[in-house]
């Protein structure tokens, strides 16, 4: 074959190929995808606006005026006349002594009295007798200093008289021994019959049932917080600081009247490391009883031009809490936010939005940024007006229980020692990205009674709540759970403990 019959053949073999090329390269292109369908979202429109703030404690009742009855006199305690445990009015007779020996005083000193009276008439006679005489000088002038001494101590007799009559006829109404005030009363503390001294002269308690206080502590982080809002303009407290005090009962009632800051106190407790607060609230009819454990609100207080969102709209990542934005063309963004305090359902967001945004409330959880989302206007749930914890709490994460912890205590104490502190400040850490409600279930050894024991659990879970708190823990997230039985576990060390978890 010629050299260009070569050529020809080679030429028309490359052309066939590329050919060959092409036809597989059009057969292997796909047809190009569809778009993807926007995600289906809720959003709300972010609306600043000066919303009313309440705040929450565990408190305790206490009587604003607990008179503790005494005897004044030494001597025999007859019989009590009160029903232990019953109101008393103010003048009513709760315990009479025997009175024949305190009788036989005042006898003994009217007659001392009659004595030293005709004494000094006696003076009196004789110196009206010397006076003239003395003045013709028919006697002497030391005649008539005597007589005017004899009438003078005569006189002074008396009087001495007089204070010992008044002071035996007092002896005599101590040993009946009334309420000083209108309140509820004690146990007796001493049987009848028993000789009262110096030495056990207290008889009962008699409690002032209205007004009641009502004690809480705001923890030195969270006082902290306030003046810090306060100073920046991001919280407002009413004209006089005059907060309105409610006060929610231990079944969820509320009780009917509503009470103010009375006191302050200055001071810090390094103890519990908390500031003491105490209001005061009409109690007419005795529902509150002292040393009751309560909860009290305090509303009044307002934050300016806030942005609230609901809870599940708040998502958080290792960088910190985010929201979706949803823009002009209806895409997503992530956006970085600072949250303050809850409130209710919802949490105020302190950066990071503005009014007139749209944030996703429903469907966070499958956008990506920039994904195209369908928007629909979030309608809020009806809900009471002070939904129960269990309610209003978002849903616990699937690793919430790896976040519960035990919290130790020495026997008959509820001070946190330096363990039982580690344990709390490495729960409230572990806790502090959960937006549930953590709760508190205090128990108590069997070494004393159940009255002590109820008292003693209440005192740790208080211990345990504070040191929560002071550890940055959202006290409004705090709740107390009672158990099924405060002393079901046991004596062993392993009962005197308070168990923090999260509501399920």
């Amino acid at each position: 074959m010629s050299m260009r019959a070569c050529v020809t053949v080679v030429q028309r073999s490359g052309a066939v190929a590329c050919t060959l090329l092409l036809l597989v390269a059009a057969c292997s292109k796909e047809p190009p995808k569809p778009p993807p369908a926007p995600l289906e979202v809720t959003t709300m429109t972010v609306v600043a606006r000066d919303v009313p703030v309440t705040a929450e404690y565990v408190a305790q009742t206490q009587s604003s005026q607990a008179v503790n009855i005494q005897a004044r006199v030494s001597g025999f305690l007859d019989k009590r006349v009160y029903t232990e445990g019953a109101e008393v009015k103010a003048g009513q007779v709760l315990f009479q002594m025997d009175q024949k020996p305190f009788q036989a005083q005042v006898d003994a000193q009217k007659a001392a009295l009659q004595r030293s009276q005709a004494g000094l008439e006696v003076a009196k006679s004789n110196l009206d007798r010397t006076k003239p005489l003395a003045a013709a000088n028919a006697l002497s002038q030391k005649d008539l200093d005597d007589a005017q001494g004899q009438y003078e101590q005569a006189a002074a007799a008396v009087e001495q008289g007089k204070a010992q009559l008044t002071e035996a006829q007092l002896n005599l109404s101590y040993t009946t021994i009334r309420s000083p005030v209108d309140g509820v009363s004690s146990y007796a503390a001493i049987a009848d019959g028993t000789y009262l001294s110096p030495a056990n002269s207290q008889l009962t308690t008699v409690s002032v049932l209205s007004p009641m206080w009502i004690t809480f502590s705001i923890s030195e982080n969270e006082m902290g917080r306030i003046r810090s809002d306060v100073r920046n303009g991001m919280l407002k407290f009413p004209e006089g600081g005059r907060f309105v005090v409610e006060v929610d009962l231990v079944d969820g009632s509320v009780f009917p009247y509503t009470g103010r800051i009375t006191f302050a106190d200055p001071s810090y407790n390094s103890t519990t490391g908390t500031f003491l607060l105490r209001a005061t609230v009409d109690n007419p009819a005795g529902q509150l009883r002292p040393n009751q454990y309560v909860r009290t609100r305090l509303s009044g207080a307002v934050r300016p031009n806030a942005i609230v969102v609901p809870q599940r709209a708040v998502q958080q990542s290792a960088k910190g809490h985010f929201v979706w934005v949803i823009n002009k063309q209806n895409q997503a963004e992530q956006r970085p936010v600072t949250v303050g305090e809850w409130q209710g359902d919802g949490w105020f967001i302190t950066a990071g939005l503005a009014a007139g945004e749209q944030v996703v409330v429903d469907g966070g959880l499958r956008l990506t940024q920039g994904a195209t989302a369908k928007v629909s206007a979030y309608v809020p749930p009806k809900s009471a007006a002070r939904p129960a914890a269990a309610e209003s709490a978002p849903k616990q994460p699937a690793d919430a229980q790896a976040r519960s912890a035990a919290v130790y205590f020495a026997r008959d104490s509820s001070t946190l020692d330096t363990e039982a502190i580690k344990t709390v400040r490495e729960t409230a850490a572990a806790m502090m990205g959960i937006g549930t409600v953590v709760t508190l279930t205090a128990y108590a050894d069997r070494t004393g009674t159940q009255r002590a024991n109820i008292d003693l659990a209440k005192l740790r879970a208080v211990a345990v709540r504070n040191a929560l708190v002071g550890a940055g823990i959202d006290p409004q997230r705090i709740r107390y759970k009672p158990p099924v039985e405060v002393t079901g576990t046991g004596s062993d060390d392993k009962a005197r403990r308070v168990d923090i978890g999260i509501a399920q």
